[in-house]
């Protein structure tokens, strides 16, 4: 009997929605110019270098968005991803038109204010069109159209549990037609292949543990004469990650579980916003920092700067700096013993710093130093680190970043003495949310919480 299927195409799957979308935007942004055009000179009519600007730039704007990887599904993206996809391909359509017009000479020929109104308008455009869009399909989909059935596939952990009883995947353009749990019993493939035919679903979702990777290839073997598209959403369980996402290393994919998001141009802007934003903030402290020296030297005998190492990213050693506010004293046996309340080592001038933070403010040297940043984990005393990393899962990782003067422990009410595990426990986890999570809007908002929370917080040893 020859193989039939209940397969339904979707919509998007009978019409070339990518061709489409591609030529709204070539449209958008020709219209673009001669907006900019109307704004910039009072008239639409334009000379024949703007219509020829006009058809070029749409060509180039077209494929930037294409190289933005926008003309693919808009299936299960959000429409924040779809809103960076364009500013990306913009920046880059911005460079490449910039750069032929300094090569060719021919700038001198074109307003810069045409050029920006232009650049404003069409972006505002794309973002509009992709809005609308998101919008009406998310009206569409809520009614039950233009969605894409799936059969789950349950091996009875959280991930599967959250898809099936979660919140409804119609928006994303999914819906889940049926679940089927998984078991190593011989007749489960023959169930899995009747499930798909007597359902007709357009996609198979194997949610399985790692240790249940091996059944992926009997599964592709009994799908073989299926169209279905199969995907493997793996069961991580209690397994921590961090920064998890899918990497192409030596022309071979790669599952990344544990590693840092400061890398290539993320690496560039957290550079960018210390050296910004911390020299800036150097510059307004530096009279601050001035008295502070002055009435820690006339308090105290000793010296004004605290310095101590401290493990910096990827466990490398570097000396922090803080103003003193403690009496000077020798340790015993190299233990670092953590400041507490009403701590008799801690001096006038002292308790004073430690209650606003503003003993910290000299780790902005560390920071245009490139050794810290303004925003990320706390770094602690290397006796600490030593005596927590068997204690507390995963504390170590919180050394895949540069450590910063404040972060989101900090700001959550972490900040301070540690006297119980728990407390570090929480710090550490904050700080791993951090980087799982980070983005420049994070690190602005930790900044901005920290002049309520940190500096005229509660009182830190």
């Amino acid at each position: 009997m020859p193989f039939q299927s209940r397969y339904q195409p979707t919509f998007a799957e009978r019409y070339p929605v990518a061709m489409l979308a591609a030529m709204l935007d070539f449209v958008l942004v020709a219209a673009a110019v001669y907006i900019a055009h109307w704004w910039r000179f009072d008239s639409l009519q334009l000379a024949n270098r703007y219509l020829s600007a006009a058809m070029f730039c749409a060509l180039v704007v077209m494929v930037s968005l294409w190289a933005s990887g926008l003309y693919g599904s808009w299936r299960g993206k959000s429409f924040v991803n779809q809103v960076w996809g364009v500013c990306l391909g913009w920046l880059a359509a911005i460079s490449v038109l910039l750069s032929i017009a300094f090569f060719l000479k021919i700038s001198e020929e074109y307003s810069r204010q045409w050029f920006a109104y232009f650049v404003l308008i069409g972006c505002a455009f794309c973002v509009l069109f992709r809005l609308l869009v998101f919008l009406l399909l998310r009206q569409v989909r809520s009614s039950g159209r233009n969605l894409k059935t799936v059969l789950l596939v349950d091996s009875g952990g959280s991930v599967a549990h959250l898809l099936s009883n979660g919140r409804s995947l119609d928006e994303d353009g999914f819906r889940i037609a049926r679940t089927l749990s998984f078991s190593r019993h011989e007749s489960w493939m023959e169930c899995l292949v009747d499930t798909v035919d007597e359902q007709g679903v357009h996609e198979v979702w194997l949610c399985l543990t790692l240790a249940e990777g091996a059944v992926i290839k009997s599964v592709m073997y009994a799908l073989r004469h299926h169209t279905v598209a199969v995907r493997f959403i793996p069961e991580w369980g209690d397994l921590p990650l961090l920064n998890h996402k899918v990497s192409n290393i030596a022309g071979l994919y790669s599952l990344d579980l544990s590693c840092s998001p400061m890398d290539g141009l993320a690496r560039l802007l957290k550079r960018i916003e210390d050296i910004v934003i911390g020299g800036l903030i150097m510059l307004l402290i530096l009279p601050v920092c001035l008295a502070i020296a002055i009435a820690i030297k006339l308090s105290s005998p000793g010296p004004v700067v605290f310095k101590q190492y401290r493990t910096g990213v990827n466990g490398r050693k570097f000396k922090v700096y803080k103003f003193r506010s403690m009496v000077v004293h020798q340790e015993h046996g190299g233990e670092v013993t953590q400041a507490t309340r009403h701590d008799p080592r801690i001096t006038r001038i002292g308790e004073f710093l430690r209650r606003t933070s503003l003993d910290e403010l000299p780790q902005f040297f560390n920071v245009l130093q490139g050794r810290m940043s303004i925003v990320g984990p706390r770094p602690h005393a290397l006796a600490h680190n030593e005596y927590y990393k068997d204690l507390v899962e995963s504390y170590m990782q919180r050394h895949k970043v540069k450590p910063g003067i404040t972060g989101w422990a900090q700001v959550n009410g972490y900040r301070g003495e540690t006297d119980t595990l728990e407390k570090m426990q929480k710090r550490v986890e904050c700080d791993l949310y951090y980087i799982d999570n980070w983005s420049l809007w994070l690190d602005i908002k930790i900044i901005f919480w920290t002049i309520f929370k940190g500096f005229v917080g509660k009182t830190a040893y």
